[in-house]
């Protein structure tokens, strides 16, 4: 199991690659509907809180396969939903 600062690391720099394009995209086209892209930004931040709530308190598990489930299914939970929030930028730039 990666230690707890590697898996902190990656949610910030995934977080952080999905707000800086919602940005640059605002940038370019301040045109589009700004209130969706806020949306993503919003979600994305509410995304790191969550996962980094459940890292930092991760129950009464003693069991040493059931902790690397949890943080297994952290990791899984943090690619599933960076990928939603790409495709949901990427709709708004087709609609564009």
């Amino acid at each position: 199991m990666a230690n707890l600062r590697k898996i902190k690391k990656d949610i910030d720099n995934r977080v952080f690659e999905i707000i800086s394009d919602c940005y640059i995209f605002s940038g370019l086209h301040p045109d589009v509907n700004t209130k969706e892209v806020a949306q993503i930004v919003e979600d994305a931040v509410n995304l790191r809180n969550d996962l980094f709530s459940r890292i930092n308190n991760p129950g009464e598990i003693k069991d040493p396969r059931l902790v690397k489930k949890h943080f297994r299914t952290i990791k899984e939970d943090l690619s599933a939903n960076a990928d939603n929030l790409c495709q949901r930028l990427s709709k708004i730039a087709k609609k564009k």
